[in-house]
């Protein structure tokens, strides 16, 4: 059943376009919007005292909520626009509120233990299709966006 829902993607072999760079890309992406959720950590946090002994869970719930709403309206993160790239779901189509906020839950697990994220980084080194394993549970891929 999950390769018939992998069938609707782009074939890494006869599209490699689809997936030149992605998982390099991931990484910048990553970077940048880990930056930009620094930022708006750092200004919510000064707003108030209490804040700046909450910077950790502002971060955490920051970092969600940005995750999900630009997942949710684009399939991708600013950083994932900035380096042209996009999550689809296993039948090619823009992530759903519900996908999107499944995948930054995984993303937030992963992130939490140390082993699984390595795991997942390996992954995305030796897939064919360059998917970390919160893709591959929820069949989600990372492609170049289309032109």
């Amino acid at each position: 059943m999950f390769y018939e829902e992998m069938s609707h993607l782009p074939d890494p072999d006869r599209q490699a376009g689809f997936y030149d760079g992605v998982t390099v890309k991931r990484g910048l992406a990553w970077l940048v919007d880990t930056v930009l959720i620094a930022l708006a950590t750092a200004v919510l946090a000064t707003i108030t005292i209490v804040g700046l002994f909450m910077i950790p869970m502002i971060y955490l719930l920051v970092g969600f909520v940005y995750r999900w709403a630009t997942l949710s309206r684009g399939s991708a993160t600013w950083g994932m626009r900035l380096m042209s790239i996009e999550l689809r779901d296993a039948w090619g189509q823009r992530l759903s509120p519900g996908l999107a906020f499944l995948h930054v839950a995984g993303y937030v697990v992963s992130m939490s233990t140390v082993l699984i994220q390595c795991v997942s980084v390996v992954l995305m080194f030796v897939d064919a299709r360059g998917r970390g394993l919160t893709d591959m549970v929820l069949g989600t891929v990372m492609l170049n966006r289309r032109a």
